[in-house]
């Protein structure tokens, strides 16, 4: 197969260094359906369609992207979406039910990166497994444990529901055109074994209250959703706390 190399449009940031692409598909093992996020002129593609285990779906929102990906790999429109991936219901572009799991893999656009990761959370019964090509801080915070200034929203909601490894770092010169920073790979992998023991939407509304005045301590940083409530860990910020204390805050102000 002739192998891809990255076409520069949109002004968006293309991989054209292809040991990278190769190390990024390699680092992904579930098997089954897998959505690409941004696949943009296949430097990722190329390597998924040589896996047997795949089934491969892909979202672009660049249309002269999805002409290239149909005339070069055959995609029709029951694999290739011609959409934005945080609009789109999964399970409907995917054919699945909410019982299937599927996985997800991109290089996935800097300034959606962590949108697109709020929306994996939606949808945390079904996604498996994610290995994505992120801004380097912001794999970093994802994959950071507490205690750092790193440590922040997503880290806690994500590692409540998977384990998390920073896998490497793919400098700009990777790139065409090269970014100013640095990228991260990351690879998140569903643990069923993790159970919350709360309702989301409390527990993901005390993180981000929690978050959003990160410097004070739990005590006044929470005090729009808890200022009758007695809670634990009181004197810690929110920096501070794994996501299991989260949901011991959770139940204490909830339930």
């Amino acid at each position: 197969m002739e192998k891809v190399r990255a076409k520069k449009h949109l002004g968006q940031h293309f991989l054209k260094d292809l040991s990278a692409a190769q190390k990024i598909t390699g680092l992904y093992r579930s098997t089954g359906p897998v959505l690409e996020i941004g696949p943009g002129m296949g430097v990722l593609t190329q390597y998924l369609v040589e896996r047997k285990d795949l089934e491969l779906f892909l979202v672009e929102i660049d249309r002269e992207s999805v002409a290239y990906l149909q005339k070069h790999y055959g995609f029709t429109d029951k694999n290739l979406f011609d959409a934005d991936f945080l609009e789109v219901d999964l399970n409907r572009v995917l054919g699945l039910t909410p019982d299937d799991k599927f996985g997800i893999i991109g290089n996935f656009p800097y300034n959606i990166s962590s949108q697109i990761f709020f929306k994996v959370l939606d949808y945390k019964d079904q996604v498996q497994e994610v290995v994505g090509m992120v801004q380097k801080e912001v794999g970093q915070r994802i994959a950071s444990p507490p205690g750092n200034k790193d440590y922040g929203i997503l880290s806690v909601l994500l590692q409540a529901y998977y384990d998390i490894e920073y896998a490497f770092t793919v400098p700009p010169g990777a790139f065409d055109p090269p970014p100013k920073v640095d990228s991260g790979v990351i690879r998140l992998v569903r643990n069923y074994d993790k159970v919350l023991g709360c309702d989301f939407k409390k527990f993901k509304l005390v993180v981000k209250t929690a978050f959003n005045q990160r410097r004070k301590m739990l005590s006044n940083a929470l005090k729009p959703i808890a200022a009758q409530a007695e809670f634990p860990y009181e004197n810690k910020r929110a920096e501070q706390l794994d996501y299991t204390q989260f949901v011991e805050i959770t139940k204490a102000i909830f339930e």
